[in-house]
C-alpha cells in the first residue's frame, strides 16, 4: 500500500502548528485614519482581527512584538479554531510567553516553548510545567471572576457553557487526570501514523524523508532546514533537540485530540494523534528572520539551521513580549527592555492594551447575524486547513476596505505543484464571491493571497434576496479544501477504546494486514466481527484511552 503524492494525508486532519511565516498583523492591516476607531476613554485607535484557524497564535505573538514600531493601538484579536484542543493551546502559550520573568528566565521560556510546540516527545522538567499550568488553567476557566483577574488579556464570555466545560476537561487531561503510561502513548501513535502514511515506503522513510525535504521544501524556499533535524523529526516526532536525545521520553499530551467514531452503530469518543507528519514545524519561525545573518550560505550551504532561526526568533519574541505581561518590572532588566529612546526607557505597553477572544466553534457562518461584529474587522485571516469557510457570510463581518490574508499551501509537501495552483485560483474564485479583490501593490508571495473589501460589495442580505449568490459561487473548494482522505475516506478497520460511562466495545477492531503487526502491542485481534468501513478512521487515527 503506497501512499501516491498528492493525497494530502501526511498534513493530517488536526493543524498544530502553522505552515507559513509568522506575519505582524499590524503590518498588514489598512492604513489607521487620524480619527478613525478612537476609543474614547484612552483616546487610543483600535484594531480588531479575526483570525481563522491560526493555531499556534504566531501572528498575534509577532505582531504584539512588533508592536513598539508602531504607534499606540488597542488590539482585539477574535480567534475561531475548529477543536478546543487548539485553543487550550494558545491560551498555555500565551500564558507563558507573558510568564512573570522572575519565576521563568528568557532562556526557559523559548526553551519550554519549542518543546510544547513542536515536539511529540518532552523532557521531564518540561512535562512538569506543562501539569502545573494545566492544573492551573482548569481551576481558572470555569470562574471567569479569578480568570479575569490573572489572565485579562483572555476574553471567553463568547464560548458556550458546553464548550467551557470541555476546555476544563483538555486542561484536566494535559494535567495527568488520567494516568499511566498508556494514556497516551505518543512514540507508538507517531510510529502507526508514519506506517500509515507510507505503506510499502516505510522502510525507505529515510529516503522519502530526505526526497521530500531535498525536492519539494528546499525547491519551495526552506533551504535552511536541515537534513538531520528533518529526518528525526518524521521518525520520532522531535523537532527541536535543545538536550540530549535520551532526555527526550514523556509524551507531549498537548497534541492530543479527542474524536467521535462510530462502532456498530454507536458514537464513542476516543484520544489519538492525527496531527501533521510531513512537513513539520520547522516553517512559521525557521526559515524567516530580522537578522539577516542567520540566513547567509558557505559553500552553497546554510550556516544555520531551522531549529537555531527558530530559537533566535522565539527569543527575541518573548523578550519583547516580557513587558506586555510585566511592564513594571521590565526596565529594571536589560535583558528584557526592548529598547532605549535618549538613554530613558520605553514606556512599556500596559498589559491591558491587548484581548484575545474565543469564538463558538463553527461560528463563521453566524457571526454576521450579530451586529457587534457585522462589519467590525479590519483584518481577516484565514488559514489553509480553512479556506472552505471563506463565504460571503464571514465576507460581511469585514468593514469596507478591510484586508482578507489567506493562507496558501506552499510548504504541503503531498500537494504537487498543478495542485498549488489550483489551490491558488479557488481562493482567488472564494475571495471574489466573498466581496474581495486583489490587493493592488503587493508583491508576488506563494506563501500567502492578500485582497482587499470592495467598497462597494453587496450586503449579504441583499445578495441573498436577490440571488446574486449563484450554487457555483458558494460550492465547496476542490480536494485541497477539505479534510484530507485520512480523515474522510478511511480503511474498512481500526482500533478505539470508548468514553468512560459508554459501554465498553466487545472486540477491538482489526487493522488492515499491512499495518496489523505494528498494533499487535496495543490490542491483539479477538473476532472477526467489523464495523461498515465509512464509519471508522484509517489505522493513522488510532485511539488509546477514554476521554475522561
Amino acid at each position: 500500500m503506497t501512499t501516491p503524492a498528492g493525497s494530502g494525508a501526511g498534513f493530517g486532519s488536526v493543524s498544530w502548528w502553522g505552515l507559513s511565516p509568522a506575519l505582524d498583523l499590524q503590518a498588514e492591516s489598512p492604513p489607521m485614519a487620524p480619527d478613525s476607531q478612537a476609543n474614547t476613554e484612552h483616546g487610543t485607535p483600535e484594531l480588531d482581527v479575526l483570525l481563522l484557524g491560526s493555531v499556534d497564535g504566531r501572528h498575534l505573538l509577532r505582531t504584539l512584538a512588533q508592536a513598539a514600531l508602531w504607534s499606540p493601538r488597542k488590539f482585539h484579536f477574535y480567534v475561531l479554531e475548529n477543536n478546543l484542543e487548539a485553543v487550550a493551546r494558545h491560551i498555555l502559550f500565551f500564558s507563558l510567553a507573558l510568564e512573570d520573568p522572575e519565576k521563568m528566565g528568557l532562556q526557559e521560556r523559548s526553551e519550554v516553548f519549542l518543546e510544547v510546540w513542536g515536539n511529540a516527545l518532552l523532557r521531564p522538567s518540561v512535562a512538569a510545567f506543562v501539569r502545573a499550568q494545566a492544573e492551573r488553567l482548569a481551576r481558572l476557566v470555569p470562574e471567569p471572576d479569578r480568570l479575569a483577574e490573572q489572565l485579562p488579556w483572555l476574553s471567553l464570555g463568547a464560548l458556550k457553557f458546553r464548550e467551557r466545560d470541555a476546555l476544563e476537561a483538555v486542561f484536566r487531561f494535559w494535567a495527568g487526570g488520567e494516568k499511566g503510561p498508556e494514556t497516551f502513548p505518543m512514540s507508538r501513535l507517531w510510529d502507526m501514523r508514519l506506517r500509515h502514511y507510507l505503506g510499502s515506503r516505510y522502510d525507505a522513510r529515510r529516503g522519502v524523508s530526505d526526497w521530500d525535504l531535498h525536492m519539494k521544501l528546499h525547491d519551495r524556499g526552506a533551504r535552511v532546514i536541515h537534513t538531520r533535524e528533518f529526518r528525526r523529526w518524521r521518525d520520532t516526532g522531535v523537532a527541536f533537540e535543545l538536550r540530549d536525545s535520551s532526555a527526550y521520553q514523556l509524551p507531549n499530551r498537548t497534541l492530543a485530540s479527542g474524536r467521535l467514531l462510530s462502532h456498530h452503530g454507536e458514537r464513542v469518543a476516543a484520544r489519538g494523534y492525527w496531527g501533521d507528519i510531513a512537513t513539520g514545524p520547522f516553517v512559521a519561525f525557521g526559515i524567516e528572520t530580522d537578522d539577516e545573518s542567520l540566513l547567509r550560505t558557505s559553500n552553497g550551504q546554510p550556516v544555520k539551521t531551522a531549529g537555531e532561526i527558530t530559537q533566535h526568533n522565539v527569543t527575541e519574541l518573548f523578550r519583547a513580549m516580557a513587558t506586555w505581561g510585566h511592564p513594571s518590572a521590565a526596565p529594571g532588566d536589560p535583558d528584557e527592555v526592548p529598547g532605549e529612546v535618549n538613554g530613558t526607557p520605553e514606556p512599556a505597553p500596559s498589559p491591558g492594551s491587548f484581548t484575545v477572544h474565543f469564538l463558538p466553534l463553527g461560528s463563521t457562518q453566524t457571526l454576521h447575524h450579530r451586529s457587534c461584529y457585522k462589519g467590525r474587522f479590519q483584518l481577516l485571516y484565514v488559514a489553509c486547513g480553512m479556506v472552505h469557510l471563506l463565504s460571503p457570510e464571514l465576507g460581511a463581518c469585514v468593514a469596507p476596505g478591510g484586508r482578507l490574508i489567506v493562507e496558501l499551501a506552499r510548504y504541503l509537501v503531498d500537494v504537487r505543484q498543478e495542485q498549488l495552483q489550483g489551490f491558488c485560483d479557488r481562493v482567488g474564485e472564494l475571495a471574489r464571491a466573498a466581496g474581495f479583490a486583489p490587493q493592488p501593490g503587493t508583491g508576488p508571495s506563494e506563501s500567502f493571497a492578500r485582497f482587499y473589501k470592495c467598497e462597494d460589495s453587496a450586503p449579504i442580505d441583499a445578495a441573498v434576496d436577490s440571488g446574486i449568490l449563484h450554487a457555483e459561487t458558494l460550492a465547496p473548494p476542490p480536494e485541497l479544501l477539505v479534510p484530507p482522505p485520512e480523515a474522510t475516506n478511511s480503511p474498512s478497520e481500526d482500533l478505539a477504546q470508548p468514553l468512560q460511562g459508554q459501554i465498553p466495545l466487545s472486540e477491538p477492531l482489526q487493522l488492515p494486514s499491512e499495518s496489523q503487526a505494528s498494533l499487535e502491542a496495543l490490542a491483539p485481534p479477538t473476532g472477526s466481527q467489523t464495523p461498515k468501513p465509512e464509519s471508522l478512521p484509517g489505522p493513522s487515527e488510532i485511539m488509546t484511552s477514554p476521554i475522561s
